[in-house]
């Protein structure tokens, strides 16, 4: 009886210590639970670097000319064109008198990016030149008539320093040869006038063959009446007509 009583006390002490090991497992393993850890938020992505692109067409133009800029830009809070302000998107038309570069600046939270373009100016193609003027150009320039009295051949004191003037041109263009026309007013026979006019255009050739002009380069002849300069009946018409009228000879 008294083994059989030992054996319960055994048995029942053997269950207690079970029973408080398992208690202490359950125990420890509710201990041992991993906690939960928060995600922190996640960090959000840097702003976008702003972009932008400048041309211009055409890119060398002459002096006096325009061209015209054309820019795009992205990601900018604020755009300059040489310091102005403009919008992100825009063309401009210029004419700089000489060759200058264009900088476009911009600016954004990610950044800021600047691009320029260059206009090259060109002067002017030089005029072209003038042709010379030509002989008979220069002839008709230089060369002045001479006028006479009413019925008189010999040339006037008040002419002689216009025929030394048509002497000394002609001497400085030697290979230019010439006519020299005598012209009467209206009054007066035909056949009067035409002898009048060739005595008035041999008093200007003898004059300018004593000036130095070789007589070979001068042709006379004589119209008299017949080519009046002017036509209405009064002494300032007869005063134009009266004359030794240089021609250009070709």
């Amino acid at each position: 009886m008294i083994q059989k009583a030992h054996a319960d006390n055994f048995q029942r002490s053997l269950i207690r210590f079970l029973i408080v090991v398992m208690f202490g497992a359950i125990l420890a393993l509710g201990g041992c639970k991993k906690k939960t850890v928060a995600t922190p938020p996640a960090t959000p992505p840097p702003p976008a670097a702003p972009t932008a692109s400048i041309s211009v067409d055409p890119a060398v133009i002459t002096a006096g000319q325009s061209s015209t800029l054309t820019w795009h830009s992205e990601n900018a809070t604020g755009v300059t064109l040489d310091g102005q302000t403009v919008d992100a998107d825009g063309t401009k038309t210029v004419s700089p008198t000489e060759s200058t570069t264009y900088n476009l600046n911009a600016k954004g939270p990610g950044g800021m990016q600047q691009v320029s373009a260059r206009v090259t100016v060109t002067p002017p193609p030089p005029p072209p030149p003038q042709a010379s003027p030509s002989d008979e150009e220069l002839f008709g320039q230089n060369i002045k008539h001479i006028f006479f009295d009413y019925d008189k051949y010999e040339v006037r004191p008040d002419q002689q320093s216009v025929l030394q003037g048509d002497a000394l041109w002609l001497m400085q263009h030697p290979n230019v040869s010439f006519t020299i026309e005598g012209h009467c007013d209206e009054r007066g026979s035909i056949e009067y006038n035409v002898a009048l006019g060739d005595s008035r255009a041999s008093s200007v050739k003898n004059a300018l063959v004593q000036a130095g002009i070789a007589p070979e380069r001068i042709r006379t002849v004589s119209y008299g009446k017949e080519k009046p300069f002017c036509t209405e009946p009064n002494e300032p018409c007869w005063e134009q007509n009266r004359r030794g009228y240089f021609v250009y000879q070709k």
